[in-house]
């Protein structure tokens, strides 16, 4: 199993190697998911992947956030240099720039980024279809389910061994973006969750999760078959990811690790300790923790100091084959070959006749394998130098080093992937059209007849045959939504869904890529919500591709980028009801004794609802969003869906009226990002 290492910078990238990681994976200065760290621009980034080529090591290049219609070029223009170097695998989230990159460079390999929000085996094996060779599961998996999706698997997967847990599901948190403007999606989270947000009985900060520490559990990830132990710190110093790579080389190679080690590692970063709570199912309010004052206070220089020792010498970790020739009249010569079957030949001074001592083999033996400062070790040499000849040791040390270095430069070098420029999705195809649809999304079954004009509405998978049967002979059109989170729940809800459409539903709201998958191989009617995060012209043309009738875009999209995207896939947008602002599978009320209300409090006294969700809760938004006043500048838009949540049933019928009146609130509402964007 692969240990991979962040590097947010070019001066992490020494420890991660010298401790022992076999993969790093570092971010270009745009498009990276985490823009606050330092990144690599092209120069640090060829001198990384060389130095790290050369040691074994690869590099994986994130480009793992969500890119809009005019960020294309710039974004595939880095992915054409990193093809050119070329870095092991690219890193990705959005489905519009796999398709290009697909179409453009497609012997790159690519990984699915952790914010494809991939927690299904029936979500894996969509991302095989797209091309994917590795899939990076989502955070709150457990034990056995990462058991279950790894022994299916028709890709490698790659697990969170340690690092910091958020508290939405990535990829599904949009709390930074709506409360700051600055998108999680696009690398630019703010972290308001580490703020002071309570649920009553709570700790005050209900959103703030320890960090995970499954670093003592990598030999049965090994076992299961995980292909790679993923530490999280793109953003965390260079101590960090030395210590965090010193303590996974030391569990998966001896079964253990020294606890001092793991001491070292807390002090350099923790958030009142670690929890292994997700993977051993033990959730709840064990996982809660914040960044404290004896946290930081634990991160002294004494400590650095330590950690320093741990890459203060190169690791000889590349073991090689030399044959040495010494005879007679000929220059002295050196062969070095790797694993891989890369050879050197160097040659040196001519032996002359011994005088007193002659020279032996192992003589020659104590100045080769001297490869101290070098990341090789001699595992095996031949060549029994011939009788009676003196070479110095000089001269056996100046073999060495030039064939050592010449092996270590053809060790950089590899072919680069073939990248070449195809045209682009045609966008700017939609701001004539005029909005045409409402649907109306509902957390239960008792939808009033107020909505029977709406073209679809969207109920729970988890009704009974009876309630969809009702709203069906009320009128009303009906697609079945599958949860976002969907984790342990798969067989469960690939059943109902045979069920519902054994009594006639054929239409779902699909949030995630297993949820398109299961709904694939069903044939049913698919509609795309917004958990997919389309934000661009190629993904909605895959959406069209993958079979999706229509799909709902970012609601981190303005209206105006919204109007210049192309395809020809209907597509609509949230325009009502509470933005949901995270997916959680530990309820924030779980960090209260007892049954605490469904609700968060932030500093100001705002309220955001919780409401269960699948095998997750939902926090909702403050306030409801509110456009029925703007329906002139929603030309270019298929269809608004208004999205009710915990609204009782004479809310919903107030707030539909309003929206009908098209007069819009007076107070008390959010535009959303509909106008302001996001960075």
């Amino acid at each position: 199993m692969e240990i991979l290492a962040p590097a947010g910078g070019p001066e992490s990238i020494l420890p991660a190697v010298r401790c022992g990681a076999d993969a790093v994976y570092l971010g270009a200065k745009e498009l990276s998911a985490r823009v606050s760290a330092k990144n690599f621009d092209r120069q640090e980034l060829r001198e990384a992947v060389d130095y790290c080529r050369a040691r074994g090591v690869k590099v994986y290049l994130a480009c793992n956030t969500l890119v809009r219609d005019e960020e294309l070029t710039q974004a595939l223009k880095n992915i054409e240099y990193a093809c050119s170097l070329p870095v092991d695998a690219l890193i990705v989230q959005d489905v519009g720039l796999v398709t290009l990159i697909r179409r453009m460079c497609p012997e790159m390999r690519l990984h699915a980024s952790t914010q494809m929000s991939v927690h299904t085996l029936e979500g894996v094996r969509l991302l095989a279809e797209m091309g994917f060779r590795r899939v990076v599961l989502s955070r709150e998996l457990s034990r056995e389910e990462i058991r279950e999706i790894v022994a299916e698997s028709p890709i490698e997967t790659e697990v969170f061994v340690h690092g910091a847990l958020c508290m939405s599901v990535s990829g599904q948190c949009y709390f930074s973006a709506v409360l700051g403007g600055r998108s999680g999606n696009r690398g630019a989270c703010a972290q308001p969750c580490r703020l002071p947000f309570g649920v009553e009985g709570g700790t005050g900060h209900d959103l703030s999760l320890k960090d995970c520490s499954v670093i003592a559990h990598l030999k049965e990830l090994e076992a299961m078959g995980v292909a790679s132990a993923k530490i999280e710190g793109r953003m965390k110093r260079p101590e960090y990811t030395a210590a965090a790579v010193a303590a996974c080389r030391q569990s998966l190679d001896t079964g253990s690790t020294d606890p001092a080690l793991m001491q070292q590692l807390e002090a350099v970063f923790s958030r009142s300790g670690f929890t292994d709570g997700y993977y051993t199912g033990k959730r709840g309010v064990n996982m809660f923790g914040v960044r404290s004052r004896e946290d930081v206070l634990s991160a002294t220089g004494k400590v650095f100091q330590s950690v320093h020792g741990l890459y203060k010498d190169e690791r000889q970790s590349v073991p090689l084959e030399a044959e040495l020739s010494v005879k007679r009249g000929e220059p002295s010569r050196l062969t070095v070959k790797d694993e891989q079957g890369r050879s050197v030949t160097v040659q040196g001074a001519v032996p002359e006749e011994a005088v007193k001592v002659p020279l032996t083999f192992e003589k020659c033996e104590a100045s080769l394998r001297k490869t101290g400062g070098t990341p090789f070790f001699i595992r095996e040499l031949r060549g029994e130098p011939e009788e009676g000849l003196s070479l110095p040791a000089l001269a056996l040390n100046a073999l060495r080093r030039e064939a050592l270095q010449k092996l270590l430069e053809q060790r950089s070098r590899k072919d680069p992937v073939p990248f070449v420029w195809a045209s682009l999705p045609e966008s700017h195809t939609r701001s004539g059209k005029l909005l045409r649809y409402v649907r109306a999304r509902f957390p239960h079954g008792n939808v009033p007849d107020a909505f029977l004009d709406c073209e679809l509405i969207y109920v729970p998978l988890s009704l009974r045959d009876e309630e969809y049967n009702s709203l069906m002979d009320r009128g009303f059109a009906v697609a079945a939504e599958i949860p976002r989170g969907m984790f342990g729940m798969e067989q469960q809800l690939f059943r109902r869904l045979r069920e519902l459409k054994a009594i006639g539903v054929e239409e779902v709201l699909a949030n995630n890529l297993g949820a398109v998958q299961m709904a694939r191989e069903l044939n049913m009617d698919i509609h795309g919500g917004f958990g997919l995060n389309l934000t661009n012209t190629a993904s909605l043309e895959w959406a069209e591709s993958m079979g999706l009738m229509d799909a709902e875009v970012s609601f981190e999209l303005t209206l105006q980028q919204i109007r210049e995207l192309g395809g020809r896939i209907p597509i609509g947008i949230l325009s009502g009801g509470r933005i949901p602002l995270m997916l959680t599978r530990n309820c924030p009320a779980d960090n209260a004794p007892g049954k605490a209300p469904m609700e968060l409090h932030d500093r100001k006294g705002m309220i955001f609802p919780l409401q269960t969700c699948g095998s997750c809760t939902e926090v909702l938004n403050s306030v409801p969003l509110e456009l029925s006043d703007r329906k002139r500048e929603l030309s270019g838009i298929d269809f608004e869906v208004l999205r009710y949540s915990v609204e009782n049933s004479v809310e919903t019928v107030d707030s539909f009226e309003i929206f009908n009146s098209q007069k819009g609130r007076k107070s008390g509402f959010t535009r959303g990002l509909y106008y302001r964007g996001v960075e």
